[in-house]
């Protein structure tokens, strides 16, 4: 297979700093040398954006912080992306905060237009990032990428790169959700997107949630991308995130997760975003973000 990695060195859309370096620990902790260890080639390595510190710029409108240079180096990133897919490669976008997944998604977004094919996604998080400018507490567009992408909040945000909704909400699967705002969880019921929250994996057990989300995707999508922010997992895993939160996934649970969704065959594109190793221990952090690349890219332990 065929790898285009695309760094997305973007904090803008977080209040804590710091993921802005986050690909670049990344690329430290091997990642090249680990997916080309796998027989895999990676075709591009590159970054799209040039982008200043956030202290640099002006927060703007205080419901959607930096919406101009969010949208600015996400629709970069979106046409990265798209290419990148419509030349037969992977996609692996190395956040950044969150917010890079309005490019990713509107990039992935447009391939399967393009293609008449269906596009489903893997949300693998904390957070719901579901808020709209009417229900953010904070004003932070990391919070609110994913319902831009599904069509809710400000149109700078849901007809990025293109006019539309990027991906049918019906379509998106949480998994590992601990922390929904109030507002937030009323406009993911209304969009009907499904979720796994970490009560559900307390109560039903890792193996049947599993069971669960691949028979969601095969049933009603042809392509999958998944995004990945470190922050679902337990802190005493990875603690170089954003927004740490106890209670989290395991590096097990998550290293299945991936390894079972490459047995899918149906993943077309991934992010991994919130590696901050401003907050980091030893790269451990970055470190795993490698392993859970190359468990949905097709490595397994045996």
């Amino acid at each position: 297979m065929n790898v285009h990695i695309i760094e997305m060195p973007l904090d803008f859309g977080a209040s804590r700093h710091g993921s802005d370096m986050g690909p670049s620990a990344i690329r430290l902790a091997g990642i090249r040398r680990r997916i080309e260890g796998l027989g895999h080639t990676v075709s591009k390595y590159d970054c799209p954006i040039q982008i200043d510190s956030a202290a640099y710029e002006r927060a703007g409108n205080p419901k959607a912080k930096y919406l101009e240079p969010i949208v600015e180096a996400t629709t970069a990133l979106a046409e990265e992306v798209c290419d990148a897919a419509g030349c037969g490669a992977f996609p692996l976008v190395l956040g950044g905060d969150h917010s890079v997944a309005l490019g990713s998604l509107a990039g992935m977004g447009a391939f399967a237009k393009m293609n008449k094919k269906k596009l489903g996604v893997l949300y693998v998080d904390a957070h719901g990032d579901f808020n709209t400018p009417e229900t953010t507490p904070t004003g932070n567009i990391h919070g609110e990428c994913l319902a831009a992408s599904c069509g809710y909040g400000l149109p700078e945000l849901t007809n990025l790169y293109y006019e539309g909704t990027k991906v049918d909400p019906k379509n998106v699967c949480f998994v590992g959700c601990r922390d929904l705002d109030p507002g937030e969880k009323e406009v993911m019921r209304q969009a009907g997107v499904t979720v796994f929250t970490m009560s559900d994996i307390d109560r039903y057990g890792f193996s049947a949630i599993l069971k669960k989300v691949i028979v969601f995707f095969k049933s009603r999508v042809d392509i999958v991308h998944v995004s990945f922010d470190m922050d679902v997992l337990d802190p005493m895993f990875a603690p170089g995130t954003g927004i740490p939160l106890p209670a989290g996934l395991s590096n097990r649970e998550a290293l299945l997760l991936m390894e079972e969704m490459a047995e899918t065959k149906m993943v077309r594109s991934a992010e991994i975003v919130e590696v901050n190793p401003v907050l980091d221990i030893r790269n451990q952090t970055a470190i795993l973000a490698v392993e859970l690349a190359a468990r949905l890219l097709g490595d397994k332990i045996y």
